[in-house]
Order: C-alpha cells, then structure tokens, then sequence
C-alpha cells in the first residue's frame, strides 16, 4: 500500500502538466511512475516492490523496458538473487503471465544480467512440463530463440553453438529465421564471421531464405574483422543468389561499420551508390557519416553533409546536432556551432552540458559574450533541468 501511494504521488506531480482529473492511475502512467521511482532506488527490497506494485507486462514496450532497468539495477548491485525471486514470483503467482511470451521474455532478461544457468534452466523446465512425450508446443521455438539471444546478452557466444545444435536435436525444434539470423548475429560479434557460411548452407537445405537482417549482420561481421573480400561476396551474393535488394538499413549498417574504422570517404561513396539506385537515405545515414568525417576531422565535409541532409527534407536526429556541436567547439569555429545548437534548441534539441558548457566559454573568450550568455538564458528559460549547473556555467563567464 505505501508503494502504491508513492506511484500515485509520482503521478500527482505529472498531472498539473497533462491536464488530467482526480481519476486512478492508468497502468501506462502507473509504470512511468515506476520507472521515475527505479532510477534514484538503490535497495532491493524496494525495487522489487515498486516492480510488483506497477503491474508489469511484456506486452507493453515502457513495462518492458521499466523491468529490464530493474534487472539491470539488481544486476550490476550483485543481488542475482533478488532478480530470480522477481521473476519466479512474476511468473508464478499471475495467471496473466504463465504464457511462453512471459518465459521467453525471462529467459532475456536472466541473459541481461548475465544468469545464463536460470535461462537455460527456465528453457529445459518449461519443455518438462509441456512436452509430455507428445508434439512439442509451437511455444519452443520461440524458447529457443530467446535462449540464443540470452547467450549474446551473457557475452557466452560459445554456448549459442551448443545450444542451437543440442537443444534443437533434443527437443525436435524446427529452427527458423530468427534463430538462424541469432546464430549469425553472435558469430559475427565474436570475431567468427567466417563460420557463417555454414549457417547459410544449412539455411539453404532446410529452404529458410535469409533476408535483410541475415546480411545486415554478415556485413557488419565482416567489417569488424576487415574481410573486405568477404564484403564483396555477401555483397555479389545478396542480390545474385537471394535476389534481395538491399534497403537502407543494410546500407546503414555497412555505412556505419566504414566510419567505425576512419573509412568515411568510402561510407561516402555507398551513400551516393544509394541515391544512384533511387534508396533514399534517412537520419540514421546521415548521423553515421557526419560523425565519421567528424572523427577524421573534417569538418567542412560534416557541416556539407549536414547542409545536403536538410535539403533532401532530411530532418536531423540530436545526434547530428550534438555531434556538430561537440566538434565544431573543439576545433574552435564557435560561430557555427552557435547557429547549428540554435537549430537545435529550436526544435527542444540541447546537446549536454558538457557540449554546451565548451560552445559557450568558446564564445565568450572570442569576443561573442553576449551570445554565450544568450544561449545560457534561453536553455534556463526552456528547459528546467541544471539549472544550478547553468549558474555556474553562467558565473564562470568573463565579465
């Protein structure tokens, strides 16, 4: 009862905001309540309750994401414990949750926090109890899938051979896209990329056609490894063999993994590849080159991409305006950092304090005081948070 009145009190300070009535807590603002609550709690005990108190689904993206910083608080505080206890309990004691989603969505979270044992326990008591010598339920292979992910989650990508091999011999499960695209995931995460060939023929015999996820991560594999000549046979192989054509999200990631390794100029020339093909680049492309030519320190290139972005109707994410920022600052062209962060800030944008902390003395030691204490004034006038941090940042200021 004392948890719940806290998640009403949460909700209390938000409602003046959103406009509501005195009514109940509806179960979306009852879990932000409780995911405001998780951030600043440290005691276990706590974090449980709040978790039991809000009602948490996997059915809902903010309660799934609330569970797993609960996990991830538990996790990185060592009370392991603590986490079985919630999860056994969620599990058990509410009727809504003893479906396979729930189990799977355990078996993720057991990964997260790098309980791989109770995963792998959870995967063989749910097929105990349901396989009864009779056809296994359309449930485990969705099991399966989660177990793979959970091994990736644990960094055991050692133990997804085996358990793809053993476990699906074992409990006759029929592997398929997703697990295969798992598999090929953590090979390529774990420096095997090469190993993937092999899945790829086993795709083949069992007829499971890979897709755009499947070469999204061979590419990024072998990129990672710098197997350029593999590059250019999954490239051959995508659209000669499969017949795929490639969108934007294989591009990104083929862009990104240039950038990654100071290859910007030729993640430049993909790009212009896409717009030859009519493949329109999106914020995520732009976001990944601007911050690549940033890295290699060309800027003017950046502030280019940057302009072109915007005049395709592009519109830029907050990581193109941080990044700008943040480099623009250090190289010293304060001038346009100013106008890039005023963008920003115009469309509820504010790159950290940190970044804004270096635009400003930038400013105000070239001789641009007054636009330094502008865009202190606008960030305290807009935008509630540090402002304690922003007097001092204001203070600091040459007068």
């Amino acid at each position: 009862m004392a948890l719940f009145a806290r998640l009403r009190l949460q909700f209390t300070h938000l409602r003046h905001h959103i406009n509501f009535s005195t009514s109940p807590l509806s179960s979306k603002s009852k879990t932000r309540a409780a995911l405001s609550l998780l951030k600043s709690e440290t005691n276990p005990e706590k974090i449980l309750e709040i978790c039991r108190s809000a009602s948490l689904t996997p059915y809902a993206h903010i309660d799934r994401i609330t569970l797993s910083v609960a996990i991830d608080k538990l996790a990185k505080s060592n009370n392991f414990s603590y986490i079985d206890d919630l999860l056994t309990d969620l599990r058990t004691s509410r009727p809504d949750l003893r479906t396979v989603r729930f189990a799977a969505h355990s078996i993720i979270l057991y990964g997260q926090a790098g309980m791989l044992d109770h995963a792998i326990r959870l995967f063989k008591e749910y097929h105990e109890k349901n396989q009864n010598d009779a056809v296994l339920t359309s449930g485990s292979v969705k099991l399966l899938n989660a177990l793979l992910f959970s091994c990736i989650l644990a960094k055991k990508h050692d133990e997804v051979k085996r358990v793809f091999v053993d476990f699906s011999k074992r409990y006759k499960i029929e592997p398929n896209l997703e697990t295969f695209n798992t598999v090929i995931q953590s090979f390529c995460e774990s420096g095997s990329s090469s190993s993937c060939y092999s899945v790829l023929n086993e795709m083949d015999t069992k007829g499971v056609k890979p897709n755009e996820t499947t070469f999204g991560h061979l590419f990024a594999g072998f990129y990672s490894e710098e197997k350029y000549e593999d590059v250019g046979t999954v490239s051959k192989m995508i659209e000669e063999d499969y017949g795929i054509n490639a969108g934007i999200g294989v591009y990104n990631i083929r862009i990104h993994s240039l950038c990654k390794l100071k290859r910007a100029k030729e993640a430049k020339v993909l790009l212009e590849g896409c717009l030859s093909k009519g493949i329109e680049p999106n914020g995520v492309t732009y976001s990944h080159l601007i911050l690549g030519f940033c890295m290699e320190g060309d800027l003017e290139e950046a502030k280019r991409l940057f302009m072109s972005m915007e005049n395709r109707g592009c519109q830029p994410a907050y990581s193109c305006y941080a990044t700008l920022v943040y480099f623009l600052g250090k190289v010293g062209d304060f001038e346009s950092a100013y106008w890039v962060c005023k963008e920003s800030m115009g469309k509820k944008m504010v790159p950290n304090i940190s970044t804004m902390k270096i635009l400003v003395q930038g400013l105000a030691s070239s001789g641009e005081l007054d636009k330094a204490k502008e865009l202190i004034g606008e960030v305290k006038e807009r935008f509630s948070k540090n402002i304690e941090l922003w007097d001092e940042v204001e203070a600091g200021l040459p007068r």
